[in-house]
């Protein structure tokens, strides 16, 4: 039986989505709002057999992606989702784009690269595009090779302002002003 919780945040309500993994409860999906949807509508849709409940694992890591949504600082830890739904490709995908600190960003090829394919730039962007675990995992650092944003769940308002909140610049054009690109 699968569980959720929904949080208010400064980017429309999240919702947590989990169930009792090992023992211990694990998240198997963050949803974000997105323009047109909230995460509150999303869930009986994708989850209709969810019922509402949270615990003090669960609700702490809620508090976590509050306070990241209200320009706090917050590392996330994977320990708490479950990772063993993704394919190895996307597990590693993830934990790359997991490396990524707070006010950096990478493009989809260098982290391609970074995984020991050069041409699988387009695997990447698909591999984050299927984040099941958006801010936890920060998809939104990840950028386009010509410095434009490229897509995110949530959509591309709200990746330039989770962007912009970690200190992220950008020019005239829309582009991603940093020179601090990893891998």
């Amino acid at each position: 039986m699968s569980s959720f919780c929904i949080r208010a945040t400064p980017f429309g309500p999240v919702a947590l989505l989990w169930s009792v993994f090992g023992d211990q409860p694990k998240i198997f999906r963050v949803l974000l709002s997105k323009p047109g949807v909230l995460a509150n509508q999303q869930v009986p849709v994708l989850f209709p057999h969810s019922t509402t409940s949270s615990c003090s694992a669960i609700d702490c890591i809620a508090d976590d992606i509050e306070a990241f949504l209200g320009a706090e600082d917050i590392k996330f830890s994977l320990e708490m989702v479950r990772m063993d739904l993704c394919s190895e490709f996307q597990q590693d995908v993830l934990r790359a784009e997991h490396g990524i600190p707070r006010g950096a960003v990478s493009t989809y090829q260098r982290i391609a690269r970074h995984l020991g394919n050069s041409s699988g730039a387009r695997a990447v962007g698909n591999a984050l595009a299927n984040n099941p675990f958006p801010i936890i995992i920060p998809c939104h650092r990840a950028i386009r090779s010509d410095r434009t944003l490229g897509g995110y769940q949530g959509g591309i308002t709200v990746k330039r302002a989770l962007l912009e909140m970690e200190g992220i610049y950008f020019d005239d054009s829309g582009r991603v002003a940093t020179e601090n690109l990893l891998y």
